[in-house]
């Protein structure tokens, strides 16, 4: 019985989360209404209410949400990445970002970074933080696992190194999420533009 609840529990947090962001997506963040969420998830909101307590805290599920698939994803990049360092780093930033629009659209983004800047001691402002860093982590440990395998010189300060990849690349997506007229596929060319000449820099083989 506890493992039913349990898949019965998570099936009506799912339903939340699609509904939310159908719905954030259809009548923007500030329109949609918890009430309608609910109905559109076929539980009540009393039981929404036993989730969570605001849409903003629907919305840094979502985000999490996100991000946790995007990292599952990236492990599978990071634990065999392309033998070279622009290739590796492009098919793992651009796995981040081809899934970024999956649940959030660029406003819901926009509101969910903003309500972190401007209330930084929330739970929500600090679980957003907390994703930030998951992701950054991983980044590094993809420089770590190039520079094991020698495709990056060895001198290299490898965190440093994916601290600088992540920060740009986080800087970007802020950039594309300002801009309703960037497309997906420029961000991504703008950023690989960017860490070509590092990547460059770093590799222990170069090209002719």
């Amino acid at each position: 019985m506890t493992g039913l609840r349990a898949r019965q529990k998570a099936d009506r947090n799912r339903r939340i989360l699609e509904a939310a962001t159908t719905l954030f997506r259809e009548q923007g963040y500030d329109s949609a209404r918890i009430e309608d969420i609910a109905e559109m998830a076929e539980v009540s909101v009393g039981t929404l209410y036993n989730y969570y307590q605001n849409k903003g805290d629907v919305l840094v599920a979502t985000v999490s949400m996100e991000v946790t698939e995007v990292l599952e994803a990236g492990e599978i990049i990071v634990a065999n990445p392309p033998l070279n360092v622009n290739e590796a780093l492009g098919a793992l930033i651009n796995q981040y970002y081809d899934h970024s629009l999956v649940y959030l659209s660029k406003e819901m983004w926009r509101t969910a970074m903003a309500s972190s800047i401007q209330q930084p001691e929330t739970p929500l402002s600090k679980r957003y933080t907390e994703l930030d860093e998951r992701l950054c982590a991983q980044v590094v440990q993809l420089v770590e696992t190039l520079q094991r395998r020698g495709v990056i010189i060895a001198g290299v300060d490898a965190k440093a190194l994916g601290e600088v990849f992540f920060n740009n690349l986080n800087m970007m997506f802020i950039e594309f999420c300002k801009h309703e007229s960037m497309a997906l596929e420029e961000l991504k060319a703008r950023v690989a533009d960017q860490n070509r000449p590092i990547a460059a820099l770093i590799s222990s083989v170069k090209r002719v």
